[in-house]
């Protein structure tokens, strides 16, 4: 009997669905708090006012000059390229503003004890998901009455810390038991700078240009080539950390080694999450964060692998076998971050 009456108190919920536009839009406030609150250090200003940029691209993004953005627009299960996605005779803006369209993420849904599921397509909709679940529970212990801006922001807020604490590093990630370890000294790393400037030179593309500036010109440009430039990197950085995880690597490269693997493979997931900004607009906005992340990993690993071989005393002459992976390793660790 329990089960049936929360059943028929969510239906009257649902019902009469509103989610207060303030507290959705302020969502998008949370998540840019959350990645300059959780990046690696602080971004020098130049960067930090990039990225603030281009957050608030992807949150205002309307494609169809509906009044509602195209990052809420897969919350609804609209389409962001026509106006009047359910042919209502009005916007979509106007139509979810009158409690017309019910979020796809609890259009089903017959109770609010669901939790995050699992076998959410995009990490949007598991948001949604997520979100929209708490809010009617929230809202059905309210009596029905509709949430304050704070409280939903405070369950926004819970919502987006599930996703970052899902999102911190690449699924496919490496251990120390999957590498090839063996050898040490300046002859094992002679041997290591040669197997891993073949593994660059094959992979290496020189069409590729900065992910940011490609989401930039995805997000602001509409262009679809910029979404294939980042399709293109990522797997190049995938095929960077294959090679080097199938190398046989010094006991004193092993951690450094494995860091860089590490940073490549979250980078590949961070090009692919840019790629789909169109279809899952939250990955792309998460993985903002996880960008700054693979910068501040990439210059440690290559920091510190120059250093080991700076100690080494290991320097090869320009255009011997190995000598452009020290050589840029060895500028690279020049370079402040």
């Amino acid at each position: 009997m329990t089960g049936i009456l929360e059943s028929n108190n969510m239906g009257r919920i649902l019902e009469n669905w509103r989610v207060p536009a303030a507290g959705l839009f302020a969502v998008v406030l949370i998540i840019g708090a959350y990645i300059f609150a959780r990046g690696i250090g602080s971004p020098p200003a130049a960067e930090a006012s990039a990225e603030t940029a281009l957050l608030k691209a992807i949150a205002a993004k309307d494609s169809d000059n509906d009044g509602l953005p195209d990052w809420e627009e897969v919350l609804y299960g609209t389409d962001p390229h026509n106006p009047d996605s359910n042919h209502l005779g009005m916007t979509d803006g106007d139509a979810v503003a009158k409690g017309l369209i019910v979020p796809k993420a609890i259009a089903n849904m017959p109770t609010a004890t669901s939790t995050l599921a699992a076998d959410s397509s995009t990490r949007t909709e598991a948001f949604a998901k997520d979100f929209f679940t708490l809010y009617l529970a929230a809202k059905q212990s309210n009596g029905g009455v509709d949430l304050s801006t704070d409280q939903t922001n405070a369950l926004a807020d819970q919502a987006i810390n599930q996703l970052l604490l899902t999102s911190t590093q690449a699924s496919s990630a490496k251990s120390m038991s999957d590498l090839k370890v063996s050898g040490t000294g300046p002859d094992a790393l002679r041997a290591f700078a040669i197997v891993a400037e073949a593994v660059f030179k094959k992979n290496m593309d020189t069409t590729i240009t900065n992910e940011m500036q490609a989401l930039q010109d995805a997000v602001q440009n509409n262009d679809t080539d910029a979404l294939s430039q980042l399709t293109s990197a990522a797997q190049i950085y995938r095929n960077y950390a294959a090679g080097l995880a199938a190398l046989t690597v010094p006991q004193e490269l092993a951690a450094d080694n494995l860091m860089l693997i590490n940073a490549m493979l979250l980078r590949s997931e961070v090009d692919d999450n840019f790629a789909s900004v169109n279809t899952d607009p939250l990955a792309a906005m998460l993985a903002i964060q996880q960008f700054g992340q693979t910068e501040s990993d990439f210059w440690n690993a290559f920091s510190n692998i120059g250093a080991t071989y700076a100690s080494a005393g290991v320097t090869l002459p320009t255009g011997t076998p190995g000598a452009s992976f020290v050589n840029v390793i060895a500028n690279a660790r020049q370079v402040t971050p």
